[in-house]
């Protein structure tokens, strides 16, 4: 099967940019003939770079020319979009139709749907535009970027695709990380058909498993520094407390988690660090902590956690308690409550040792749902079928 991938970069690397990376490698370990076409937002740079997207984030020309030229001298049997804001937009799915090509995109985000890509405004979950085709919400709390003129024009093009049904005659089949997010999408201003969306999770690698009886006395936290992970959360959760934390990642709020760290010993603040560290640090770990405020989609991170057979502390919000089940593989504390994860984080410290179970079954969640070979066999059946139905 000849496949062309195709994703557009974000400035800052982020899941998504992982997860394309990691099935066009899977992709070509199993044999196939993998193209990919890659647009990267850190070209838009400058006064008249970001004046052009103006009207380009609602059909790119130069994107879709691209789209054609790559199209013509590969002849992909499937091309699959894993992102397209903002230089690639919709055109892209202009010409795979006009080319006769099956063409899947994977739902990574909420960003058709809302402006901010997060359904989350004051760090609460919110849906006042999920069933409005021109949400003006978003322009009102200037949820993209914190500009009403940028969040109006995201409105404006993905509205005007609304209108032109765009996303149901143009796209051959939608990916959902979860079943969360498939129905948010179905029963949203989209208005896509059930059938059009299938539920397929990311794969992470499998990774050696650490005795449980020999990890560590801290627990860990991976990710975005940033006020939608619930960072500020955290660090008032370990002020003065006695248990130990390390953090991980970079973001805007870097600074806070900096400061913090300086005034209290307990909290180790290591910065953006590679993978390889960051699985060293998961499999050694007590727990790790993700206290995220919005909805999230499947982050890769909790996969990794799981790999390593280590359970995962969440906020009990819409998908994440999909993703891991209260006394299972993993343990749900109220979002957005600090009183709540200290006494969670308390309860676990003082339990660690009965336990067990948990380290278990992250471990046999990882097993049944997110190698690269479910991910595979299930990527490919989705592609088998887009294309025989797409021939009749």
């Amino acid at each position: 099967m000849k496949i062309l991938l195709v994703h557009n970069r974000y400035q800052q690397y982020g899941g998504e940019d992982a997860t394309f990376d990691s099935e066009k490698e899977l992709l070509k370990k199993y044999g196939h003939a993998v193209k990919s076409l890659v647009f990267d937002n850190n070209e838009i740079i400058g006064l008249k770079a970001k004046l052009k997207l103006a009207y380009e984030l609602i059909y790119n020309k130069r994107s879709e020319r691209l789209m054609n030229t790559v199209i013509h001298n590969f002849e992909p049997d499937i091309i699959h979009v894993h992102n397209f804001f903002y230089l690639a937009s919709p055109s892209i799915f202009f010409s795979a139709k006009n080319n006769n090509i099956p063409i899947i995109a994977t739902l990574q985000n909420y960003r058709l749907i809302c402006a901010g890509g997060l359904l989350m405004r004051n760090s609460q979950p919110c849906e006042l535009c999920i069933q409005k085709k021109f949400p003006s919400y978003g322009i009102r709390y200037k949820c993209h970027r914190n500009s009403k003129v940028q969040s109006a024009h995201l409105i404006m093009a993905t509205g005007i695709h609304k209108l032109m049904d765009t996303w149901n005659k143009k796209v051959t089949r939608y990916i959902a990380v979860t079943e969360f997010g498939r129905e948010k999408y179905i029963n949203s201003s989209l208005r896509l058909s059930p059938d059009r969306i299938v539920v397929k999770p990311s794969s992470v690698d499998d990774t050696e498993i650490y005795p449980y009886e020999e990890r560590q006395d801290y627990f860990l936290f991976i990710g975005r520094l940033s006020k939608e992970k619930g960072i500020e959360v955290l660090l008032k959760a370990f002020d003065s407390s006695d248990l130990r934390l390390e953090i991980i990642g970079d973001g805007p709020l870097k600074p806070l988690v900096e400061e913090t760290a300086s005034f209290n010993q307990n909290i180790q603040f290591s910065g953006y660090r590679d993978k390889n560290y960051i699985i060293s640090r998961l499999k050694k770990c007590r727990a790790m902590v993700f206290p995220s405020v919005w909805y999230e989609c499947l982050p890769i991170t909790i996969l990794e956690a799981f790999s390593t057979g280590t359970p995962v502390i969440i906020s009990n919000g819409g998908n994440l308690n999909e993703i891991v089940s209260d006394g299972y593989n993993g343990i749900h504390f109220k979002t957005n409550d600090v009183p709540a994860l200290k006494n969670t984080l308390q309860n676990f410290h003082l339990q660690h040792f009965s336990l067990q179970h948990l380290y278990q079954n992250a471990r046999k969640t990882y097993t049944e749902k997110y190698t690269h070979e479910t991910n595979y066999n299930n990527l490919i059946n989705i592609y088998q079928t887009a294309i025989n139905e797409y021939e009749r």
